[in-house]
């Protein structure tokens, strides 16, 4: 890549004061040159990371690197990157030396969640601009650090979900803007109660559990086991531990409520307005849950300060009757747009729109504007989900929350949940 342009877009990032950006960077009408390309690296190969809404490669930004800790998935990408999109990209097994990568403008974190932390840490003290799937991290005093890193070393974000912005909601039956104008309207008035149930099809992840008798085998040759642990505890190798069942192991993940929760309640934060705001108390209706392996878990609900409630249902609850999506104390909102406000589209149309967002992640980093789910409202949205993961872990009926210490009241085990220690050499 020009050694120029890369030299100009990292000091542009350092500075963060040029309002006035040169054609050349930003791709005048659509056109960007060879030389002025975008260049992205992948962590994580395995799943989501080769899927082919990832798996790139394109004249804006063109794929030069892949990194896992499992040869068969690097292998297996290398070889699709030169199949399928005509790219010799360069495969590393340690993250550290993509990021370090002088080639690499954008990394891409595809990894189970408890390295994400680390990697858009990494990422940001390298000047490197970060997406990151979901969750955002695993726990809410990592979630914490990336927001610091970010800022401090101006990077651009993104969180991989998208339901804030586009795509029909979940079975709503609309975008979520338009949700938003009627919240934002005041139709419904206030405070609302947004319940996410089965009707949204959230229900379908709650089996991503563990297993709580593994086995011992031995690691299979191509896996670096240690590398892929990282600051996890050690645990004895089972297959079921890694790749696509990590979900199920609170060290990883926290199940079906992590691996979805964001995408369901970003939009929901959104809606309510709380991109800046914490829940006061989280009452969790669930079994006891294993020490290591995820279970399932039955009712959710956060409570914010001002009366505002999200409500998860989960296995095994049932709502009688039909549940709305959205309700206030002058309306309610189904599935597929149903509303009891009378002409309530005629009405919305008389109404100025939401915000426009900055959905355009490269756009984003050629200007050094904010994608729209960057990391300061990711954070918030995640910690939505790592705030029930402790509760579930611990047992507890009930939490508080002080949104201004970011800390449980009155919790010194939950608290300890925040920041978790890590394994050997690894910290953020």
């Amino acid at each position: 890549m020009n050694s120029d342009r890369r030299t100009f877009l990292k000091t542009l990032g350092a500075l963060g004061l040029f309002t006035i950006v040169p054609r050349k960077v930003l791709g005048g009408n659509g056109y960007i040159a060879p030389s002025d390309q975008l260049t992205k690296g992948i962590i994580g190969v395995g799943g989501i990371g080769r899927s082919s809404y990832h798996f790139t490669s394109s004249p804006q930004c063109r794929l030069v690197a892949v990194c896992d800790v499992d040869r068969k998935h690097l292998e297996q990408a290398v070889a699709a990157a030169k199949n399928n999109l005509n790219e010799t990209v360069t495969p590393y097994h340690d993250f550290r030396e993509l990021i370090n990568d002088p080639n690499v403008d954008v990394v891409h974190i595809a990894t189970p969640p408890h390295w994400h932390g680390i990697m858009s840490v990494e990422a940001a003290k390298d000047g490197k601009d970060i997406w990151c799937e979901k969750p955002m991290t695993r726990t809410i005093g990592e979630g914490k650090r990336v927001v610091e890193a970010v800022q401090r070393y101006n990077r651009i974000f993104r969180l991989n979900t998208w339901f804030r912005f586009q795509d029909t909601f979940y079975g709503l039956g609309t975008e979520v803007a338009t949700l938003k104008k009627l919240v934002d309207s005041g139709m419904l008035g206030w405070p609302l109660k947004v319940t996410v149930s089965g009707a949204t099809g959230f229900a379908w992840k709650f089996f991503w559990t563990g297993k709580s008798h593994l086995t011992p085998e031995p690691v299979p040759e191509e896996l670096d086991y240690d590398f892929w642990l990282g600051p996890a505890p050690y645990k004895p190798y089972n297959p079921h531990r890694v790749h696509q069942t990590f979900r199920g192991y609170w060290d990883y993940d926290g199940g079906g409520l992590t691996d979805m929760g964001q995408h369901y309640l970003d939009p929901v934060q959104y809606l309510l307005g709380k991109d800046d705001d914490f829940p006061v108390r989280i009452e969790i209706d669930a079994p006891q849950q294993h020490s290591d392996a995820v279970g399932i878990w039955r009712r959710i609900k956060y409570t914010y300060a001002d009366g505002c409630e999200i409500i998860l249902e989960g296995e095994g609850f049932e709502s009688e009757g039909k549940v709305p999506y959205i309700e206030g104390p002058n309306g309610k909102v189904y599935k597929g747009f149903e509303c009891t406000i009378p002409d309530v589209m005629n009405k919305l149309a008389e109404l100025p729109d939401p915000e426009p967002q900055r959905t355009d992640f490269l756009d984003c980093i050629r200007k050094r504007q904010k994608f729209a789910l960057n990391e300061v409202n990711g954070y918030h949205s995640c910690t939505l989900v790592n705030q029930a993961a402790v509760g579930l872990r611990l047992g507890r009926r009930e939490l508080a929350f002080d949104p201004v210490a970011q800390m449980f009241v009155g919790d010194d085990a939950a608290n300890a949940l925040i920041n978790q220690p890590m394994r050997g050499e690894w910290t953020i």
